[in-house]
């Protein structure tokens, strides 16, 4: 089933005609595809792998936060995350030619409307169709941006995560501070940890680096499914000098092996709707990625319902901490 973006783009495939496409931002249907069964050459940048992953062609896809390639047509899907957005358009124009043109979809609620502004320094934009509760504009550049990677990286640290150095790009979670739901969990880490762990959905990789640095023996994965969280918290532990493999996996999908403790703070938003799935599967396999002893320990909001669904699969739940806002989820093979 195609998104609403895409049913909007449906209305303009003339755009598309006799030129190579190049699709990025937050595209997360098959649209691309049937472009492509069209006869056109089609490229895909995206930054969160579970997409990619579940595109039975990966042929024309790059995923990564950092993308060189060039197309005719470059159409881009907004995203709610404005600094994420930024990022990405900034990157991509000042790789195009002048006259480029771009094609820019996004929902009205997820702030679209702000792409005149941001572009605008740029080029020409204009808004061509409005339907489905979207915006669609149409972007030819006149004035290549300068981008720097480097100039995107943030740095901080905070006195309760001792002398670690969060390092994040654009649009990762916990990117500029340390968030409440991320303390409390951190605060319930008080004995030693050893064995395997598993920081899943790790972000700028706080908690990952955190368990690292007061337990130097333990053997560390994290992972993820956004391209800028991975390279995020890889550098946050090169810069520590820590070690451990950060992978790109959705939940499970990439994981091997089992471990003594996987330790989360899930994302319960998909754009900018509330979701389960995710948080569901991870509670669903944890078992099967856990070693006999093993620990699943999770943060969430209070009000989201965990603990319904640790019951359902564990048979049972321990609350170590909480506060007004949040808890934090316990069980124990």
């Amino acid at each position: 089933m195609l998104s609403l973006e895409s049913q909007v783009l449906q209305r303009h495939l003339a755009f598309f005609e006799h030129k190579s496409v190049l699709f990025a931002g937050g595209v997360n249907d098959d649209f691309p595809m049937q472009i492509r069964s069209q006869g056109k050459s089609v490229k895909i940048w995206s930054c969160y792998f579970d997409y990619v992953n579940r595109l039975k062609d990966k042929s024309a896809v790059h995923f990564g936060e950092i993308f060189q390639d060039q197309a005719d047509l470059i159409v881009f899907y907004w995203t709610k995350n404005k600094q994420e957005v930024q990022f990405q358009l900034m990157q991509l124009l000042a790789n195009s030619p002048l006259n480029q043109e771009i094609l820019i979809i996004g929902e009205n609620r997820c702030g679209v409307r702000s792409v005149e502004k941001i572009l605008a320094p740029f080029g020409d934009i204009g808004k061509i169709d409005s339907a489905r509760r979207c915006g669609l504009y149409h972007f030819c550049l006149q004035k290549a941006p300068q981008f720097d990677v480097g100039s995107y990286w943030k740095t901080y640290q905070n006195a309760k995560l001792g002398e670690l150095k969060i390092q994040s790009l654009p649009g990762v979670f916990s990117a500029n501070e340390l968030d409440m739901g991320t303390d409390l969990l951190l605060s319930t880490l008080n004995q030693k940890i050893s064995g395997e762990v598993l920081d899943l959905g790790c972000g700028a990789g706080v908690i990952g680096a955190f368990i690292k640095q007061h337990n130097p023996q333990i053997n560390l994965v994290m992972s993820d499914i956004h391209a800028m969280a991975i390279a995020s918290a890889k550098r946050t532990l090169d810069e520590n000098g820590l070690a451990g493999e950060v992978i790109a996996s959705d939940v499970f999908s990439h994981i091997q092996g089992k471990f003594d403790l996987i330790i989360s703070n899930p994302p319960f938003h998909y754009g900018i709707d509330t979701a389960y799935q995710a948080v569901t599967t991870l509670i669903e396999q944890a078992k099967q990625h856990l070693k006999a002893g093993g620990e699943l320990r999770i943060v969430a909001n209070a009000f989201l319902p965990y603990a319904d669904l640790l019951d359902r699969y564990f048979g049972r739940h321990q609350v170590l901490a909480k506060t007004g806002k949040f808890k934090v989820y316990s069980v124990s093979l």
